[in-house]
């Protein structure tokens, strides 16, 4: 997801020991994987050993190093239904990712292998919280449509306030902010288009 300063929930399961079972699979050392990831040694260590909650940043970065899938390393998050090949993830094993204070709650909603090129997720915000974000990858636009009052919108130096039904279109290679300026818990829907 970009740049986002978010970390992932602790309801993602044993992303740790499954790291680790990939890595040794693979006969690995935490050098060579923190090598071909460009996560610090430290920085693996941790998460294997379920001292430290990465980011999907950090998570992508490790799924592409193992050659492997974010379902992989989450085990049966979905099933795949037989009848039209519909395949169905339960609100269980739907990924969560918070932002270090707890305001901010995205449910990635896309799947893993489109990450870097579309993403959505399903944003709550609590009341003055607010999801702030570096710059992306030049090109890149976020859509955000608002599922109920209390949204504003910041992109650069321009800030815009949302009412309910209203979705915002706006460039993501600047800093950006979305933030909940009413005072009840707010919900949106969030679109990342990367160029």
């Amino acid at each position: 997801m970009g740049q986002k300063k978010v970390r992932m929930s602790q309801r993602i399961p044993k992303i740790g020991p499954a790291i680790q079972k990939e890595r040794k699979g693979r006969k690995l050392t935490l050098e060579q994987l923190a090598a071909r990831s460009g996560v610090s040694k430290s920085m693996l260590s941790q998460i294997e050993r379920g001292e430290a909650n990465p980011t999907f940043a950090v998570v992508w970065s490790l799924t592409q190093a193992l050659d492997i899938t974010f379902s992989d390393l989450v085990g049966t998050g979905s099933t795949a239904a037989n009848v039209d090949k519909i395949e169905i993830t339960s609100k269980a094993h739907t990924p969560e990712i918070r932002s270090s204070d707890g305001r901010c709650r995205l449910k990635i909603l896309s799947i893993p292998r489109l990450a870097g090129q579309t993403e959505w997720y399903d944003v709550e915000i609590e009341a003055g919280g607010s999801l702030d974000s570096e710059p992306h990858a030049a090109g890149a636009y976020e859509h955000f449509t608002a599922l109920t009052e209390g949204f504003e919108v910041t992109c650069g130096e321009i800030t815009m306030r949302l009412r309910q039904g209203e979705t915002a279109r706006y460039p993501v290679d600047v800093s950006h902010r979305i933030s909940n300026v009413g005072d009840k818990l707010a919900r949106g829907f969030l679109v990342v288009l990367f160029k």
